[in-house]
């Protein structure tokens, strides 16, 4: 899996904190000392509109369909996919998910499944089958690329919610990715969300 930060807002929290000061009236404290603070009470008290106003655009590639399938339910995101009708799978890459690379016999099974499907789609081009067509034998483990982007606000929730240990594994995993990158970009933004790889979370800290 590879998570890469295509683009971000110049000098976010500069540009949410413009967004906060024009509702308080309060630009004699721009660019203060307490500028992070101020983002970080804002946050607190639920005054998240203003982080609306900063956005981030990412890469994941290497991940599995299953993971997009759940990705593309933020719907506040933008998102562009790889395609399946227009880009050949003949050599397919896929994910193996960790309790079957640690069980030999399913492993060994799901790759002799995973060879099958490859060789059946490669099959079914041969013979005049459109890809659009055969891709319907395409497994959810098949990789994917996907470009997305959304404003801070948005990205929180997603953390959050795709960062909880309740979620699956591999968007997980991403997230924490995610929260990573953001939190080198806009720190009093995302201060309250840490990324615990040991346990493959996000842990929210608890209200000062």
């Amino acid at each position: 899996m590879k998570v890469k930060l295509v683009s971000v807002t110049p000098r976010p929290q500069e540009v949410i904190e413009q967004a906060a000061r024009t509702c308080y009236l309060s630009w004699d404290r721009m660019g203060s000392s307490d500028s992070g603070s101020f983002i970080r009470r804002l946050i607190r008290a639920g005054h998240l509109s203003v982080l609306e106003h900063a956005s981030a655009s990412f890469r994941f590639q290497g991940v599995s369909r299953a993971l997009t399938h759940q990705l593309v339910r933020h719907r506040l995101f933008s998102f562009s996919q790889q395609s399946q009708r227009y880009v050949n799978e003949e050599e397919f890459d896929y994910v193996i998910p960790p309790s079957i690379e640690e069980n030999p016999e399913m492993l060994d099974r799901f790759k002799k499944a995973m060879e099958d499907l490859s060789g059946l789609y490669r099959d079914m081009i041969s013979k005049g089958v459109k890809r659009e067509d055969a891709r319907y034998v395409l497994p959810n483990s098949c990789c994917s690329e996907i470009f997305f982007t959304g404003n801070f606000r948005q990205f929180r929730h997603a953390i959050k919610l795709r960062g909880s240990r309740k979620a699956q594994w591999e968007i997980r995993g991403a997230f924490i990715r995610v929260l990573e990158i953001l939190k080198k970009e806009a720190p009093d933004c995302f201060f309250d969300m840490t990324g615990d790889k040991r346990n493959n979370r996000v842990v929210i800290k608890e209200e000062e």
